[in-house]
């Protein structure tokens, strides 16, 4: 390989991101100087939170600039190191974007184990998003057996950790999602208890056929209408 392959932020998207709003490009591979690493790329993410950092507008997070390699999670194999800290064949995480190769000096890097584990995974259960689920239900919500955890964006991968976490606890699993497919997925492949379909236009009515003893936890991913369905159901001291 002598070209890394790019995607790059061509334009910035107004409602759904279309191809248009990209384009691919072949760059030269950097060559790593004193003090740094060159990775291959295996896997990139692809996380809700990026399409808020397409927009030019001032938020938690830098916006995402034009012309430039797309923002995102990567795990990767250390191919070249200039530096002590790591050797060729680490596998390592990441925030090199949307490329084939990254090279820094290993700032932000960390080294990881996939003995035991899909080298993937760290970009989704045992990543961000199962790290973001485990810290917000057993930290925060801090659910005991026996009581009913909600979720809203339940097939996702924040929401989809969150209820099987819950059920290891030995919860009731709630999740939200839409479209009957996707509750299907929830209940039937992830293990929840109930699933309710807020696009099928029963919210109301559905949420509370599904948590008959109310809500004790609530791990809120959308908010609007969901959360002032899910607050009517909660009992009193939940989280």
């Amino acid at each position: 390989m002598t070209t890394n392959t790019q995607v790059l932020l061509a334009s910035r998207p107004v409602g759904w991101v279309t191809e248009e709003n990209f384009k691919i490009v072949n760059a030269a591979i950097a060559k790593p100087a004193e003090g740094q690493i060159l990775v291959r790329n295996h896997y990139l993410s692809l996380d809700p939170y990026m399409r808020g950092r397409m927009n030019d507008v001032k938020s938690y997070a830098a916006k995402q600039e034009i012309d430039q390699v797309m923002v995102g999670g990567t795990v990767g194999e250390v191919v070249e190191s200039k530096n002590p800290k790591f050797k060729p064949g680490d596998i390592v995480v990441g925030m090199y974007g949307w490329q084939q190769y990254g090279c820094s000096d290993g700032t932000g890097v960390n080294k990881v184990d996939v003995s035991r584990v899909p080298m993937s995974a760290y970009l989704g259960v045992i990543g961000m998003p199962g790290v973001t689920a485990w810290v917000g239900l057993l930290d925060i919500c801090r659910p005991k057996a026996g009581e009913t955890v909600v979720v809203s964006a339940a097939s996702g991968a924040v929401g989809s950790a969150v209820g099987q976490i819950a059920k290891l606890k030995g919860c009731r699993a709630v999740g939200i999602a839409g479209g009957q497919a996707k509750c299907d997925y929830v209940v039937n492949e992830l293990g929840f208890d109930a699933c309710v379909d807020y696009k099928a236009g029963r919210l109301n009515q559905d949420l509370m056929a599904a948590v008959p003893n109310g809500i004790d936890c609530y791990f809120e991913n959308v908010g609007g209408e969901i959360l002032d369905a899910v607050l009517r159901r909660t009992n009193a001291f939940s989280r």
